[in-house]
């Protein structure tokens, strides 16, 4: 039987107050309403006008401001898809750094992550479930099966990090590292165009996993130092 389309969420039209703050609240509440997930599509930009009855310009700015929280992203002729799940009550800590002078902030970054990834390991290792570890392992095995066969495995390390990030059961974890790390892959897929940077933190992903199956925090706390202090020289080494 097919749903009845009064059932659907509605966007609705908006007063006179201030038009760009009021489109990205509307916008919050369908996302909301619909129960849109990551990967899904949003409206289309005609659409949302006639909706709010607002101009172009105004939508525009509240997409703009979507798209700097990380929240949405444009895909040309393609369309507005969302990236994860928003609402009005969310609260978005939106990072910046100066992208001009990469290796600057690659170590500012690393300072920050170095106390998170560390606290990330050890909460992983105390709270993981046998189905955690299932996963852990299973993006475990891919990344170095990439590994081996490329050389190089950045999508696959960086799955195996939110799979621990995950097991810590606290969401702010996996929110917060995967925006710092997801900012500079967006721009630099290869660091100073280096395939092999922080290639040699490759051995050390198996031990943490090895740490973290163990239900051992300071095992896992020493085995991600191993893993980022290897980052840490290869930015600087890399950088000269």
């Amino acid at each position: 039987m097919k749903a009845n389309r009064s059932d659907r969420p509605v966007i609705r039209p908006l007063p006179v107050m201030d038009r760009a703050r009021q489109v990205t609240d509307a916008l919050a509440d369908y996302v909301e309403e619909a129960r849109l997930q990551a990967g899904d599509r949003l409206p289309a930009e005609r659409e949302l006008m006639a909706a709010l009855a607002v101009g172009r310009s105004t939508i525009r700015e509240a997409i703009r401001h979507f798209q700097a929280l990380g929240v949405i992203e444009t895909r040309k002729g393609s369309g507005t898809y969302l990236l994860k799940p928003v609402s009005r009550a969310t609260i978005h800590m939106p990072l910046s750094f100066d992208a001009v002078h990469l290796r600057d902030a690659l170590l500012q970054t690393l300072e920050v992550r170095r106390g998170i990834e560390c606290e990330a390991g050890m909460v992983a290792a105390r709270r993981r479930t046998a189905r955690d570890l299932v996963v852990i392992e299973e993006k475990l095995d891919e990344m170095e099966r990439v590994h081996l066969e490329k050389g190089t495995s950045g999508p696959e390390d960086l799955a195996f990090h939110l799979a621990v990030y995950d097991a810590t059961h606290n969401p702010l974890f996996r929110q917060l590292l995967e925006q710092m790390r997801e900012t500079f892959e967006r721009f630099w897929e290869h660091p100073f165009d280096r395939q092999d940077f922080a290639r040699r933190s490759f051995p050390f992903h198996r031990t943490l996993f090895n740490a973290i199956a163990a239900g051992d925090p300071e095992a896992a706390r020493l085995e991600t130092l191993k893993i980022l202090d290897i980052v840490e020289e290869d930015i600087k080494e890399m950088s000269k």
